[in-house]
């Protein structure tokens, strides 16, 4: 058959089936270049396949094939090359993104797995030593959601001056700082310039709790009464650190600040 090739020959090429080849024949998005009057088969050139190659690749854009037949239709090369460098820039930001989520879910996983080795003392109460950490109170996030834990820095990088973007830097740690009844979610910061937008929470030993949203309060107030009875301390702030406990699930450690000393909770 010489340059042309059989419908069944081009779908492989193509890595699509024959009845996604007659559709795009039928709508008039790819025709083939020959087609048999008597036996109705279809055989397709080189330039027929780059074109349902084009297609295909669009398609993942998630362009419409009546728009990307519009674009097929355009009679000024330039104006197709233009199209396909703005297409070529998405597909990079889209690997780029996708590349970015495959890491947040593999974060998600590891917490996980070490959660499941931990579940035995998930829910015990005792004292930790916390180095000290600085950080950065958000505008508007007062409550962690699926959206904004997704890309949670984001939102801390989005509300600083232009100038102090490139001088700041965070941990991978999302969590709510409540001070006076005011709360507001937080970014650990590992690089920053001195400004007085920053909070520091002073290192020191910290009374600790794992719960779940539904005991959350409740606990709180339980390693609260502990700070006052057995280490004479009035909780000035409280920290609820987010640990992301599996896809889209987190639960909470309580962080209650009890001085350089402490003894041994029940």
């Amino acid at each position: 058959m010489g340059k042309y090739f059989s419908i069944g020959e081009t779908a492989k090429k193509v890595q699509t089936t024959i009845e996604t080849l007659r559709y795009y024949d039928r709508i008039g998005l790819v025709k083939p270049s020959k087609k048999d009057n008597l036996t109705n088969y279809r055989y397709y050139t080189k330039q027929d396949i780059v074109r349902i190659n084009t297609v295909l690749a669009l398609k993942q854009m998630d362009l419409p094939l009546h728009k990307i037949k519009q674009v097929l239709e355009f009679t000024d090369l330039e104006q197709i090359i233009v199209f396909l460098n703005n297409a070529e820039k998405k597909a990079d930001q889209k690997m780029a993104d996708l590349k970015d989520s495959k890491k947040k879910i593999q974060r998600a996983k590891q917490d996980y797995e070490k959660s499941l080795r931990a579940r035995s003392s998930a829910t015990g109460i005792n004292v930790k030593q916390l180095v000290l950490r600085v950080i950065l109170l958000s505008d508007t996030l007062k409550t962690p959601t699926v959206d904004n834990l997704w890309h949670y820095l984001d939102n801390f990088y989005a509300q600083l001056p232009p100038q102090q973007k490139e001088q700041f830097s965070f941990a991978e740690i999302a969590g709510i700082y409540t001070e006076n009844n005011v709360s507001s979610m937080f970014a650990v910061c590992l690089n920053y310039p001195n400004i007085p937008e920053l909070k520091t929470l002073p290192a020191g030993n910290y009374l600790c709790a794992n719960c779940t949203a539904e005991n959350r309060l409740e606990t709180i107030a339980k390693l609260s009464q502990i700070a006052q009875d057995k280490y004479g301390s009035q909780p000035q702030f409280i920290v609820q650190q987010i640990m992301i406990s599996g896809i889209l699930q987190w639960h909470y450690q309580i962080q209650i600040y009890v001085g350089k000393s402490a003894i041994k909770a029940d």
